[in-house]
């Protein structure tokens, strides 16, 4: 498999509207190879027995069932805050929005 050419580097990185020194295209030129080689070896060992997961290990959900549940009322909730407005917690603005 032939390695990644400098101008498919520059290419790429006019793609992604960079400005790329010379330097920098041999050293991203020989580190994309690098990731290439390796994504090329993990597709070898992937065969025809071996499922597709996005995973190494099954995963359950593990999730509570949503029910309603005795809660605190908004009074009780507001009731230690320092500032409250229209029965919600005030806070100072942080943005300098209106």
């Amino acid at each position: 498999m032939p390695g990644i050419t400098r101008e498919e580097v520059a290419h790429l990185g006019r793609l992604s509207r960079l400005e790329l020194k010379d330097e920098e295209l041999d050293h991203f030129a020989e580190q994309l190879d690098v990731i290439i080689g390796a994504v090329a070896r993990v597709s070898e060992v992937a065969g025809e027995d071996v499922p597709p997961t996005s995973h190494a290990l099954p995963l359950t959900n593990v999730m509570r069932p949503d029910e309603v549940r005795p809660s605190l009322t908004a009074a009780e909730a507001l009731s230690g805050a320092p500032a409250q407005e229209q029965q919600r917690f005030k806070v100072p603005q942080i943005l300098g929005e209106d």
